[in-house]
């Protein structure tokens, strides 16, 4: 057989083959130029937005990275420039919250506050500078604040409760509270406001003293420090707000000095004289500003008057509610739950908030407009929670006198806090001179037995003196100390712990081993 071949012939027509494209190397070159500059805007866009338009959040238990409302309105407020001066050494306790802290006054006053951090053991020719500028005469870490060119020092000790632990079994110190915003606040209240304001505080008829018992000697000849005022909390409250209370002897006075525009009445145990209550309608009438708490068990008669006529009328009974302590089981309740009303700058920041008002309470029953003084503005603050009554009957010891009877009890809304105020203007905008007081049916929720750092009655304290001294830039919600977070475990707690960590935590890791094994046996 013979093979055959094929051949296979070129076609008659090949076509050419194209010519390469033109490189255009300037153009490619713009190109990328132009790419890299429009990348290099964008990250200089981002990266300036990111710093001058940023947002913070805190999500700790007790806010403890946050300021409180009242910082922040109150850098608001001011006009000219903070300056921070941080004298802190890496190994104070403290020293990570004081950093975090003063970052969050930059934060908040939107470029008002300057901080400048000096470690005095590596800058030393920087910190005697600095030193010798304000005067500083102390080894102890602090924070210089500079505002218009005067200056106040704060010290490590005023920021912080630090337990120094026991060195025998190796305990650190160790801080306990932190309170360098109550500090550092209120050292810029009273810098920017440059003198203390000062509140009468009335006594002479039995009212909580405000200074501490004198010291006295023990048994062993030693030295005891005196019993503490029962108002030293409110007392440190208008200290950090840049307010000192001044004792007032009403007898001791042809008139109230002109120099106190706001006067404290707490708790009197006896009516004041006619003389003090003329003295009081004077200062009344030159638009002097008043913060009464009065005791519902007190007899003081002549008050009351002057309250009446104004327009509020403090009942004589008492507000109470019956508690479900059980299935069957109900409690009657003398402790007052009560709630911040918004209708007032007072109480504007704290609306619908509750708050604890430990110790008897009356009601105050509001004149209707109609009756009421010319020119007198009555607001609520504050009322009971829905279930308490106005108890006529309250020194009775009958349970089923103890009961609300309607046409004879006082129902709700039952008032117990309210705002007077004579002249001055409806409109908040408006500055006007004015007669101002408010009047709480209770005087014992602001005693260092009912009162805590971390109630809002203290809130509620301070926006009154605020409203009366005529600051209301600074009512607001004050900062808290923050709370160590604690647990208490019974035995059975423990025991259930022990199994979690000894049994059911190495049982997981166990469990999902055994599981792969058994896939890839499969």
């Amino acid at each position: 057989m013979a093979d055959e071949t094929t051949e296979n012939t070129p076609t008659s027509a090949t076509a050419a083959p194209n010519p390469p494209k033109k490189i255009h190397r300037v153009r490619i070159g713009l190109n990328v130029l132009m790419q890299i500059a429009l990348i290099l805007f964008l990250a200089a866009m981002v990266n300036y937005l990111g710093f001058e338009h940023y947002k913070r959040w805190d999500l700790s238990r007790d806010k403890k990275y946050e300021l409180s409302d009242k910082s922040k309105r109150f850098l608001d407020s001011i006009k000219g420039k903070v300056r921070m001066t941080v004298f802190f050494g890496g190994n104070n306790p403290i020293a990570t919250d004081v950093q975090n802290l003063l970052t969050q006054y930059q934060y908040a006053s939107k470029g008002k506050v300057d901080v400048e951090n000096i470690d005095p053991e590596r800058s030393l020719s920087r910190a005697k500078e600095v030193f010798e500028k304000y005067k500083v005469v102390s080894d102890e870490s602090l924070v210089v604040v500079d505002y218009e060119g005067r200056s106040k020092t704060v010290k490590a000790s005023e920021m912080a409760d630090v337990d120094p632990g026991n060195a025998m079994f190796g305990e650190g110190p160790k801080v306990t509270a932190f309170k360098g915003e109550q500090a550092i606040t209120g050292a810029m209240i009273d810098l920017v406001e440059g003198k203390k304001n000062e509140i009468g505080y009335v006594l002479g008829h039995k009212e909580p003293p405000i200074a501490d018992a004198a010291p006295t000697m023990s048994m062993s000849m030693q030295p005891e420090a005196g019993a503490r005022s029962p108002v030293s909390v409110l007392k440190m409250l208008f200290e950090n707000e840049n307010i000192a209370l001044k004792e007032l002897n009403l007898f001791d006075v042809p008139t109230i000095p002109a120099e106190i525009k706001t006067i404290m009445i707490l708790g009197p145990q006896y009516d004041l004289s006619d003389r003090e209550m003329q003295l009081l309608r004077e200062f009344w009438d030159k638009q002097g500003r008043m913060l009464l708490l009065l005791d519902p068990a007190a007899k003081t008669p002549k008050l009351h008057a002057f309250l009446r006529e104004l327009g509020v009328t403090m009942n004589d009974d008492r507000l109470m509610a019956n508690v479900k302590t059980g299935i069957q089981e109900v409690a009657r309740v003398r402790d007052v739950v009560g709630r911040f009303l918004p209708d007032s700058p007072i109480t504007k920041r704290l609306a619908d908030v509750r708050a604890p008002f430990l110790g008897g309470t009356s009601s105050l029953t509001l004149a209707p407009e109609q009756t009421r003084p010319p020119n007198i503005r009555l607001q609520p603050l504050a009322a009971a929670e829905k279930g308490y009554w106005g108890e006529v009957d309250h020194n009775s010891l009958d349970d089923d006198v103890l009961q609300f009877t309607e046409g004879r009890d006082h129902d709700a809304p039952l008032h117990f806090a309210v705002s007077i105020e004579k002249g001055g203007s409806t409109d908040d905008r408006v500055q006007a001179n004015s007669s101002r007081l408010v009047v709480v049916g209770n005087s014992a929720f602001v005693q260092d037995s009912a009162l805590t750092q971390d109630q809002q009655g203290l809130d509620f304290i301070s926006g009154s003196a605020n409203w009366l001294l005529s600051r209301e830039q600074l009512i607001g919600i004050a900062p808290k100390i923050p709370q160590t977070l604690t647990f208490s475990l019974d035995e059975g707690a423990m025991r259930n712990l022990r199994w979690l960590i000894l049994v059911l935590l190495p049982l997981v890791p166990a469990v999902i081993g055994v599981a792969v094994w058994w896939q890839r046996r499969a």
